[in-house]
């Protein structure tokens, strides 16, 4: 029997109990990355969606992912930084490393076919989206030169397999911090794309390009979302934890 949506618990603690409960949040709008820390309740109401349409939405999800047979997500709460590091590595900066040039090769094309009766909308959509592409390449390498190998180094040590690790930060908070600001960055710009584009409504005069570039933008959304929560809600505090305990020896 699967356990009741508590809408007094953050939208973090669901989402880590329940991981299907995602792409819920995802369709109506509610954070549960960089804002997960809010109750379920309060998300919701701030989302503007209707409260028993979301519980029953939420549950009707978590009941699914419980049923024999139903595809099972990784069991992130017992995966190894190590691992997890080489997933996100793997799933999420592989995707983005695609995505970024094309989705911005494909807005480009659309702005020059689309000026005439969308030109400042798609002006500032491009600038949103140059900005976040070269923000979010920066944040990809200093994940993958800096901040993963230190996680993997410490997990090594901490199992025995390795010798003390070093960073140059001094301790992974500080490299931490500053990826959780960039986080927050990135979730700001894509809010604003969001807001450009009137939630992705794509414009009676829209071509099929003007439909595949809010798509792509969605995907990439979608995509960024659970990178951040992988990172901010299971990965940081771990990586703090694990240094603290392996480190104070």
């Amino acid at each position: 029997m699967t356990t009741a949506i508590q809408e007094q618990k953050t939208v973090r603690e669901l989402v880590l109990a329940q991981p299907a409960t995602r792409r819920v949040l995802e369709r109506y709008g509610i954070d549960y990355c960089c804002g997960g820390g809010k109750p379920l309740a309060e998300a919701i109401a701030e989302a503007g969606a209707d409260r028993q349409e979301v519980l029953a939405a939420l549950q009707e999800a978590a009941e699914a992912a419980a049923r024999p047979g139903a595809e099972q997500e990784p069991d992130w709460q017992n995966m190894s930084m190590t691992d997890m590091a080489n997933y996100i590595e793997r799933q999420h900066h592989t995707f983005m490393k695609r995505e970024l040039p094309r989705v911005e090769e494909l807005l480009a094309r659309v702005r020059r076919a689309h000026a005439e009766n969308h030109g400042p909308m798609l002006g500032e959509l491009t600038r949103t989206f140059s900005a976040l592409r070269s923000e979010l390449e920066m944040h990809l390498r200093k994940e993958e030169q800096v901040l993963f190998p230190y996680l993997r180094q410490l997990q090594g040590y901490a199992d025995g397999r390795g010798p003390r690790p070093v960073i140059h930060c001094i301790t992974v908070v500080n490299p931490i911090t500053q990826m959780r600001h960039e986080h927050e960055e990135a979730g700001a710009a894509l809010e604003k794309m969001r807001e450009l584009t009137d939630d992705y409504a794509v414009p009676h005069d829209g071509c099929e390009s003007f439909r595949a570039v809010y798509e792509g933008l969605q995907e990439m959304e979608a995509d960024l979302h659970e990178h951040i929560h992988l990172e901010n809600n299971i990965l940081f505090p771990r990586a703090i934890e694990l240094e603290k305990a392996a480190l104070s020896e």
